[in-house]
């Protein structure tokens, strides 16, 4: 702090009801970091110097913050910290309805307290105006994710001091809702025989090469290795409808190589003999001679799932099944992180470790391992040395 004072100074006010009134007021002075001059008026002398001493211990520790920046409202500085971020299309989108839904989105940024915070997690858990039920503890969960991420960005660019949801607990999600749902192999083969021709092949991407639905619309026919029996994932069609599609980088930079079954490769190869594909890219699936969106696949699959009586399973379920898959058959986490293309084993054990086999099931197999190996090497020791009490001895 360059320099700081306290002087009197007379001031002129007018009351409630209009009349002038003169009085006087201590009034606490300092420049900031940036030079600029911040003033407080105080009745009390001793009140001023207090608050320009917090000042300046808030810049010697480095958490000053200038009460300027405070005055933006929650929206502003949300929509300012979200354009800031390198969003996929689809995460922007989930960013701006996580806006819509906050209560406290005109509220100054200096004045939310974890009160504000609270209010709108409860007003989630309640039916709205457009709901007839609360949102889900998932839903509530990323939203909340969300706010506190814009806060967090917030204290540490200098615009508040500190976090209002710092002493707020997310919501929690009960087990029965994060209980995965995978189909079973009868019901993934029923939806492909049902599915029609041109979708057919997009349902067998996602059940058999795990692709996302995002992935598996943005695929085109040079993605497919045919001789080598490998499909490269190099990007994804974001967007809801036609009009707001967009050909972007898979999530989290997840471009990968998966190596598929010779049965795979086969329907892929009928699909573009039979159905074609779409412009000079090669687009190996679309809906009404447009790329397929989220709204079209969704719009197929709601339909197929009816007819097959899948209606509790969505697209990304399959998905589930392709890593449940590759689970049951052995594979480990490294494997199956780089099928799915996630950014770390971490991702990948958090979705699915209740898939693996479990700790008690693994000890007991290895026990049961050592059993065998122990018990072989007696047998071949029997009539070469003698046996005490059911063991052998050299």
């Amino acid at each position: 702090m360059a320099s700081k004072s306290v002087a009197k100074r007379t001031i002129r006010w007018k009351t409630k009801d209009g009349q002038e009134r003169t009085g006087q007021r201590w009034q606490a002075r300092y420049r900031d970091e940036t030079g600029r001059e911040r003033a407080k008026l105080f009745t009390r002398r001793v009140d001023a110097w207090a608050w320009l001493d917090e000042v300046t211990a808030s810049m010697v520790t480095g958490t000053y913050v200038d009460p300027d920046r405070g005055k933006v409202t929650f929206r502003t500085w949300f929509e300012e910290w979200a354009n800031s971020q390198d969003w996929t299309t689809g995460t922007s989108e989930s960013a701006a309805t996580v806006l819509k839904s906050v209560t406290f989105a005109d509220v100054p940024m200096k004045m939310i307290t974890e009160h504000h915070v609270k209010a709108w997690l409860k007003s989630m858990r309640l039916p709205g105006p457009k709901r007839t039920s609360g949102l889900a503890a998932s839903t509530r969960k990323t939203r909340f994710n969300y706010v506190r991420m814009c806060f967090l960005a917030a204290v540490r660019l200098k615009v508040i001091s500190s976090d209002p949801t710092s002493a707020v607990s997310p919501p929690k999600v009960p087990k029965a809702e994060t209980k995965m749902k995978v189909p079973t192999a009868a019901q993934v083969g029923a939806a492909i025989r049902e599915a029609p021709e041109g979708f057919r092949c997009f349902v067998a991407v996602c059940a058999f090469a795990g692709l996302r639905l995002g992935e598996a619309a943005g695929l085109q026919l040079g993605d497919v290795n045919f001789l080598g029996r490998t499909l490269t994932v190099d990007r994804q069609i974001q967007g809801q409808t036609t009009g707001t599609t967009a050909v972007v980088s898979p999530k989290y930079e997840s471009g990968r190589t998966i190596h598929l079954p010779d049965e795979l490769v086969e329907m892929l190869a009928r699909h573009v003999e039979k159905v074609g594909t779409l412009g000079q890219e090669g687009w190996l699936f679309s809906w009404s001679g447009n790329v397929v969106n989220r709204n079209s696949a969704g719009n197929q699959w709601r339909r197929l799932r009816a007819k097959i009586g899948m209606d509790e399973f969505t697209l990304h379920d399959l998905r589930h099944f392709f890593a449940s898959g590759l689970i049951a058959d052995g594979c480990d986490v490294v494997t199956v992180q780089h099928a799915l293309g996630h950014s770390s084993p971490s991702i990948t054990l958090n979705t699915y470790s209740h898939l693996w086999p479990k700790a008690e099931e693994r000890t007991r197999a290895a026990a049961a391992g050592l059993i065998s190996a122990a018990l072989a090497d007696s047998v071949r020791t029997v009539g070469a040395s003698p046996q005490v009490n059911g063991m052998f001895y050299r």
